[in-house]
């Protein structure tokens, strides 16, 4: 079980079918060193090392370290939105949506683990533009989330004193997937995906 490879991300942004293999190359090395070694103990100079290019070359694709964590947060945020959209508007009733959901987010974060690490844990070092890229996209994840939650109590499927704290934790227990999850743990993504889809569901009062 290895870490999903970054540009399996990209088809979620403008121009990436035109992106240079260079340039994924260099998007892959620095997931890989931010995870290792955070953002800001991680150089210009390990990122091209890892991609095999010289420190010159990177810049030709990025004008910094922080333009490429701009983008990789961008991307990364950019697909779990898609996934959670996706999940939320499909068949079923709430709580049926919410399993699917649930089950789908966990084990993206465990497929995508490193990447996950990267743009939930270093968002404080994105520069205050991209930080505010991100940030509507996290937004947009929550109220996917807290609609849900309230078309589910709405209908009588859910039991919830607070909307949005209950969408933070739901959201919250897949994100901390990609902190301790490894190629050696016991369960599979799906497996995982599948035992969280019932604690959630527990957790929203719901009848399972």
């Amino acid at each position: 079980m290895t870490s999903t490879p970054i540009a399996d991300l990209w088809p979620t942004l403008p121009g990436a079918d035109t992106r240079p293999e260079a340039a994924y190359r260099l998007l892959q090395a620095a997931v890989e060193s931010f995870a290792e070694r955070g953002f800001h103990a991680t150089t210009t100079r390990d990122i091209a090392t890892a991609a095999g290019m010289s420190p010159a070359a990177l810049y030709i694709h990025y004008q910094s370290k922080a333009a490429l964590l701009a983008e990789i947060s961008q991307a990364g945020h950019t697909a779990t939105l898609a996934l959670v959209r996706a999940a939320a508007a499909g068949d079923g009733g709430p709580a049926q949506r919410m399993r699917r959901l649930v089950e789908q987010f966990t084990a993206w974060h465990a497929r995508a683990r490193t990447v996950g690490r990267v743009v939930n844990y270093e968002l404080h070092a994105l520069p205050e533009d991209a930080y505010a890229v991100v940030a509507a996209l996290r937004l947009d994840i929550e109220r996917e989330v807290s609609a849900l939650i309230e078309a589910g109590a709405a209908a009588g499927e859910f039991e919830v004193a607070e909307v949005r704290t209950a969408a933070r934790a739901v959201t919250s227990l897949g994100i901390d997937v990609s902190r301790w999850y490894t190629e050696r743990s016991s369960e599979t993504p799906e497996e995982l995906g599948r035992r969280y889809g019932d604690l959630v569901l527990r957790m929203l009062g719901a009848r399972i």
